[in-house]
C-alpha cells in the first residue's frame, strides 16, 4: 500500500469531520449524513483496488 493512500483517506477524513461540525452547528442534520456518507463511499472506491490486488496476490501464492 503507498503512503499516498493513507495520507488522501487521512485528508477525506478531516474535511468530512471539519464539515460534520460546520454543518450540525448550523443545524443541518441531514447534510451531516449525507456528507459522512459520500466520504465513506470515497475512501471505499479508493480501497477497493487494493483488496484486489491483495486477493489476487494471496491467490496466486497459494496458487488456486
Amino acid at each position: 500500500m503507498e503512503i499516498d493512500l493513507i495520507f488522501k483517506i487521512a485528508a477525506i477524513g478531516l474535511i468530512v469531520a471539519i464539515l460534520n461540525q460546520l454543518l450540525s452547528k448550523s443545524n443541518k442534520d441531514e447534510y451531516t449524513v449525507i456528507t459522512t456518507l459520500t466520504g465513506l463511499i470515497l475512501v471505499i472506491m479508493m480501497i477497493l483496488p487494493e483488496l484486489r490486488n491483495l486477493f489476487t496476490q494471496i491467490r496466486e501464492l497459494f496458487e488456486i
